[in-house]
């Protein structure tokens, strides 16, 4: 088992725990588990939001700001930070001035992972929410009772997380920003894709094929990792993971592929493979072999050729801890999709409005590929970049994703953890679109974009809200839809 300092520890039943940066959509999450698991729980944010008033009715106390008073009257064991969380804020500083432990987010997910026997993470650049929710639905309606950890608020399970059997089984998505996965322990993991993404930890793509190679590595030699046949990155990775192994006299874990039954590997069908692909009302219907024999014959409800291959990811990974074939076809059917992945959240002046989570030229392209499906007269596209550094790297790439769209109504980059160093603006993303034939305006605030739309939406058409939160709430506010999940 792949060991670290932050895990050589014991915290008894009824330890207490303080969270800072507690109303994060991670971080609200892993402290009700906490709470579920006998531990004293309490936080702290610089924001107070339906997620923390979900906390607070769980019976968990939350702090407005952040202050070393929270620390003197909460006396906690052990103190759990998000990235966010800088290293002069009051809390840590108070704790450690105290002697206290504090570990990151990632550090904590690791260590709580570690008391389950069966543990599947599933990683990638794209998918990792979809692919786990589906994969905790197949297990559930399998008989299997998971606890789950999810980057989003899902239906089912009222909120980002679902209490299950302790000590049992535990799925959880595993995100590779600052390489936070390197904390995690598998006994299934998923590499779902492998794009250059988070360009403020990783300098290049080399460097994020490298970090999910050493993921991949920290399974155990009897561990199973879930990887898409067709993924060029996905084969450097496999590569450096075997010389990796090889040079520490281990074997490989367990390779089980999934893709399109032409996605031959030495000459081999994936394991898991669909064929006969069609689309209904923009919903691909297709079927699922298994080594060659008929699994499931499924329809989605949720649009696009990649959430396709989230089901078969998902599929694969849940087999592994006893999903059976009946379950999968049961779950994916039911499947309506997480908050903020191609969320319908209503109309405005006629047009469906659909918030997806966007936030890269590889997801932007795969959603407006499931959306062209979908039947629209006009389709107008608001999307919000994340992060200065990501709209500055990858500029010519959003670009190019967005060139073919009818119209695109860019607003200001949204970013809670970086300075704007290089000047770099949601202005500079329309001038390049436009520069390449396509069709692009920048709005100076959302009152803006809504003008706009006012001026051009008309009966039957699609509005696309694409990227972070920010943008995502701008979409409800349009349609006039209360989240009911939080």
């Amino acid at each position: 088992m792949f060991q670290h300092a932050d895990y050589d520890f014991t915290l008894a039943s009824g330890g207490r725990i303080f969270f800072v940066g507690i109303g994060g959509i991670s971080m609200s999450g892993l402290a009700e588990i906490a709470r579920h698991d006998g531990y004293a729980v309490a936080g702290s944010d610089r924001n107070l939001t339906p997620r923390t008033d979900h906390l607070v009715r769980q019976g968990i106390a939350v702090r407005a700001g952040h202050d070393a008073a929270w620390i003197d009257q909460f006396r906690p064991d052990l103190v759990v930070y998000t990235a966010a969380v800088h290293d002069d804020n009051p809390e840590l500083t108070r704790a450690r001035e105290q002697g206290i432990r504090t570990i990151s987010r990632a550090a904590f997910l690791g260590w709580l992972n570690r008391h389950f026997q069966q543990i599947i993470n599933i990683s990638g650049t794209h998918g990792k929410t979809t692919t786990t929710a589906l994969c905790a639905l197949i297990l559930i309606e399998s008989g299997i009772d998971p606890t789950v950890h999810l980057g989003a608020e899902l239906a089912e399970f009222h909120g980002t997380i679902r209490l299950g059997q302790p000590s049992g089984v535990m799925v959880s998505e595993a995100c590779e920003y600052m390489r936070s996965f390197l904390q995690f322990y598998s006994t299934t993991a998923a590499i779902l894709n492998i794009d250059y993404d988070h360009v403020d930890c990783y300098s290049n793509l080399d460097a994020v094929i490298g970090a999910f190679a050493e993921f991949a590595d920290h399974l155990p030699d009897n561990g199973v990792l879930v990887v898409p046949a067709f993924d060029l990155n996905i084969r450097e990775m496999l590569r450096q993971l075997h010389i990796r192994r090889q040079q520490a006299g281990r074997m490989m874990p367990r390779i089980c592929r999934f893709g399109a039954e032409s996605d031959l590997t030495d000459g081999q069908k994936p394991d898991f493979y669909y064929s006969d692909l069609a689309y209904h009302q923009g919903m691909p219907e297709f079927s699922i072999w298994h080594d060659s024999r008929l699994y499931c014959r499924q329809k989605l409800q949720i649009p696009g050729c990649h959430n396709m291959l989230n089901s078969l990811a998902a599929v694969a990974c849940a087999s592994f801890s006893g999903g059976t074939a009946e379950a999968a076809a049961k779950a994916l059917a039911a499947y309506q999709g997480a908050e903020g992945r191609f969320t319908l959240t209503g109309e405005y002046r006629g047009a469906q409005v659909i918030a997806d989570y966007a936030h890269h030229p590889s997801a932007v392209r795969a959603t407006l590929a499931a959306a062209a499906h979908l039947p629209h007269r006009h389709t107008w596209v608001v999307f919000q970049p994340l992060t200065y550094s990501r709209t500055r790297i990858l500029l010519d790439d959003f670009a190019a994703a967005l060139k073919g769209c009818e119209k695109v109504i860019l607003a200001e980059i949204y970013s809670d953890r970086e300075t704007n160093l290089h000047d770099i603006s949601s202005r500079d993303l329309a001038e390049r679109i436009n520069n390449l034939g396509g069709h692009a305006v920048f709005a100076e605030s959302f009152s803006k974009i809504r003008s706009y739309l006012d001026l051009v939406v008309q009966q039957g058409d699609l509005i696309l809200v694409l990227g972070p939160e920010d943008i995502r709430n701008f979409a409800d506010q349009l349609t006039g839809r209360i989240n009911p999940l939080i």
